[in-house]
C-alpha cells in the first residue's frame, strides 16, 4: 500500500473514532446503542428502536445528523397520517397551469419516524421503496433520495394502546433493531441535575455527507474470509431449522448481517472481519426478522422472547477458530 493510501486509510479510521465519540457525548452511557446505530449508518441500513418514551431516541437521531452534517426531518406518526405527509404531494400552480412536486420530509439525509407503529399500515408502507431502493415514486416519477439516507424509526411496545404491528415486509427493511434503555444510575443522576437540557448542541460536526458516503464505500472493501462466510450462512440456516422458530431469517437478512459485520469491523479499526463481528450483531440483525412458533391465540411474543430464542439458536453454531 502506498504512503498516500496508508495516510488516507488512517484518516478514515480517525474520522470514525471522532464520529463515535461525538454521538456518545450526546447519548451518554449507551455505547452499545450508539455502535449499532453507526453500524447501520455505515452499512446503508436503517434502525428500528423499540423502547419506552423519554430514553433518548430523538437525541440519538439528532446527534448523528449533527455529527455527519446531514439534514434531519422528524415525522410524528399518528393514526391519521397519510402517505403524502411522508412522501410529498403535487401542487397545482395557477400561474403556470402545471403541477409541481412539494417534497415531503423523506427527502432528507436522516428521517426520524417517531412511533411508526401508531400509523396505519398504508402509511407505514410509504417507507418501503425509500428504505429498500433509496428512491420514491410519485405521480409517475421516480425520484432519488439524498445520499446518504438513513431512517431511524421508533416503535412503541406492542401492548401500548393504539398501535399497528409492523408487517414482516416492513421489519425486514430495518438492518438492526435496538433498545436504548434507561441510562446507568450515575449518568441518570447527573442528567437530572444538569442545567444542560440539550446535549446535542454540544455535538460537533466531524464529517460531511460526502465523506460519509466514502466511508460507506470503504465498508464493502472489508475482507470476509471463506470460513467466516460459512459461519454466517450457518447462523442464518440455524434459524430455519429450529423448532422454536416458524419462519427463519431470509437471504436478505444474511446479506444485511454480512454488511453490518463489515461495518463493525471498520468501526473497530480493522479492514477484516472476525467471528465476533458476526456473532455480536446476529441478534440485533436477525431477531426481528424471525417469527416464533405458534403461541396461544391472541398472544404476541415480545422482543425479549424473540431475542432469547435467536441467541440460544446461534449459540449452538460452532464458531470458526
Amino acid at each position: 500500500m502506498s504512503t498516500s493510501a496508508v495516510a488516507a486509510d488512517t484518516q478514515h479510521l480517525e474520522r470514525l473514532v471522532d464520529l463515535r465519540r461525538a454521538v456518545e457525548q450526546a447519548l451518554e452511557g449507551k455505547p452499545r446503542a450508539v455502535e449499532l446505530s453507526l453500524v447501520a449508518l455505515l452499512a446503508h441500513g436503517h434502525v428500528l428502536i423499540e423502547d419506552v418514551p423519554g430514553v433518548g431516541k430523538t437525541t440519538l437521531a439528532r446527534a448523528i445528523a449533527r455529527a455527519v452534517g446531514g439534514d434531519l426531518a422528524r415525522i410524528q406518526f399518528t393514526s391519521d397520517l397519510l402517505p403524502s405527509d411522508v412522501l410529498g404531494v403535487s401542487v397545482f400552480q395557477q400561474r403556470t397551469g402545471e403541477f409541481t412536486l412539494k417534497q415531503g420530509p423523506i427527502f432528507n439525509n436522516i428521517l426520524l419516524a417517531d412511533e411508526i407503529n401508531r400509523a396505519s399500515p398504508r402509511t407505514q408502507s410509504a417507507l418501503l421503496e425509500a428504505m429498500n431502493e433509496g428512491q420514491v415514486s410519485l405521480d409517475g416519477q421516480t425520484i432519488p433520495l439524498p445520499d446518504p439516507f438513513l431512517v431511524i424509526a421508533t416503535q412503541n411496545p406492542s401492548d401500548f394502546t393504539g398501535t399497528f404491528p409492523l408487517p414482516e415486509s416492513q421489519l425486514d427493511r430495518f438492518m438492526v433493531r435496538i433498545r436504548i434503555g434507561y441510562p446507568p444510575p450515575d449518568v441518570e443522576a447527573r442528567l437530572m441535575l444538569s442545567p444542560d437540557t440539550d446535549r446535542v448542541a454540544r455535538v460537533h460536526q466531524v464529517l460531511d455527507p460526502q465523506s460519509l458516503v466514502e466511508l460507506q464505500r470503504q465498508v464493502m472493501r472489508v475482507e470476509v474470509d471463506g470460513a467466516l462466510a460459512t459461519y454466517l450462512q450457518a447462523l442464518v440456516a440455524a434459524t430455519r431449522s429450529s423448532p422454536s422458530i416458524a419462519l427463519g431469517a431470509s437471504t436478505r437478512a444474511g446479506m444485511n448481517l454480512s454488511r453490518a459485520a463489515r461495518a463493525r469491523a471498520l468501526l473497530h479499526g480493522r479492514r477484516y472481519c472476525i467471528a465476533d463481528d458476526i456473532y455480536e450483531l446476529a441478534v440485533p440483525v436477525l431477531a426481528h426478522r424471525v417469527r416464533l412458533a405458534a403461541h396461544a391465540e391472541g398472544y404476541t411474543p415480545s422482543r425479549e422472547e424473540a431475542e432469547a430464542v435467536v441467541r440460544d439458536v446461534i449459540s449452538r453454531v460452532p464458531t470458526p477458530l
